[in-house]
């Protein structure tokens, strides 16, 4: 009996964490499912992906491609020359590699190559993880073969009958869940007499976030909670030289164990990411969020309006932030039945295996 080829699979994206890291996750069950799959990425040229790939193990190759600016649109007069480049380089990258299927995740690199694959009738998976579908995904709406989806109600951006409701993936510690409170509380030199809020602005940090927390260090310092704080590599300076002082607020500039932060956690502060809500859903925490205004569409606050419909989150608009953060997380903790509400209303809308159930999808189209 022959032998059925490698599958070759190509996956074009990125531009931020939350694209790239549901990229990786479905890479790596592909691969663990079927451990001669023939993987290569398409980023963009300058792009966090162009170094977080290769240090998953994977090979990527950069298009030459930026999105729009809307705030000086002079910088858009080469775009056009870039968009053209980009889609020759695509087209000639397809016909290099020769993928069965291509997997578009959103960003600046996924545009081309999704666009030039759907041209030359190669199946196109769309991995779509807002609850508002991005601009590059909408324009491939007609031509994609299958929309995997993290949220109810995206007939309004894909046909109905090629989306798969399957979840953003989420890193692989935090899916398993099986860390002790104690370890988690011991590890970040925590009082564990005390209730824990975790505050996470993104890797980066958040600006809003942190300047909130910063002027209402007095009054978290009297309420006699604790306070486990990521603020970005930004902010870090500023924000650990205003904690001086205040034994009770652990400032981090990155926390790596973000699995032992969250189950540390009574309460969370955060923005409103795809990905950061799909981790916030498995781990089932009540969780205040403050959507960044600075991405493209007000993805983060539809994201968040999303869960705060459900009840399974309380919203605080990043512009009164600095007034209502601090008097909500603290109202919050100190009801009970409202923090165990949000607790089992978030939790339930957790989709466990994502990047299994989308690698099933790509696997899906191969075969048919």
């Amino acid at each position: 009996m022959q032998q059925p080829k490698p599958y070759r699979i190509l996956i074009s994206g990125g531009g931020t964490g939350g694209h790239i890291f549901p990229a990786i996750a479905i890479a790596n069950a592909l691969k663990a499912r079927h451990p001669e799959t023939a993987i290569l990425f398409v980023g963009a040229e300058g792009r966090m992906e162009m170094q977080k790939v290769p240090e998953a193990g994977y090979k990527i190759e950069g298009l030459n491609i930026t999105g729009f600016q809307r705030v000086n649109l002079l910088k858009n007069i080469g775009l056009p020359f870039k968009v053209m480049g980009s889609l020759m380089k695509a087209n000639s990258i397809i016909s290099s590699f020769k993928p069965d299927v291509v997997v578009g995740v959103g960003g600046y690199a996924s545009g081309p190559t999704m666009w030039v694959a759907a041209k030359r009738g190669i199946p196109v998976l769309v991995q779509e993880q807002n609850q508002f579908a991005g601009m590059t995904n909408k324009l491939v709406a007609g031509s994609a073969s299958k929309f995997c989806v993290a949220y109810d109600g995206m007939e309004r951006f894909f046909p109905k009958d090629k989306i798969v409701k399957t979840g953003n993936p989420v890193r692989a510690e935090i899916s398993i869940g099986e860390v002790a409170h104690g370890e988690a509380v011991n590890h970040f030199k925590l009082n564990i007499g005390k209730k824990t809020i975790l505050v996470i602005g993104g890797s980066l940090g958040a600006r809003t976030i942190n300047n909130s927390v910063k002027s209402a260090l007095d009054t978290l310092h009297q309420s006699g909670y604790q306070v486990l704080w990521q603020t970005g590599k930004t902010n870090f300076d500023e924000m650990n030289a205003a904690a001086k002082g205040y034994g009770d607020v652990h400032v981090h500039e990155f926390i790596k164990r973000m699995d032992l932060a969250y189950e540390a956690a009574d309460v969370i502060i955060s923005r409103a990411g795809a990905i950061s809500i799909s981790e916030l859903s498995i781990v089932g925490k009540p969780v205040v969020l403050v959507p960044s205004p600075n991405v493209t569409e007000d993805h983060q606050t539809h994201n968040a309006q999303a869960l705060v419909t459900k009840g399974a989150a309380v919203m605080i608009k990043d512009a009164v932030a600095a007034k209502e953060l601090i008097p909500a997380i603290l109202e919050l903790l100190n009801n009970d039945a409202h923090q165990q509400t949000l607790a089992e209303n978030i939790k339930g809308l957790a989709i466990p295996n994502a990047a299994e159930r989308i690698a099933d999808e790509v696997i899906g189209l191969i075969r048919k």
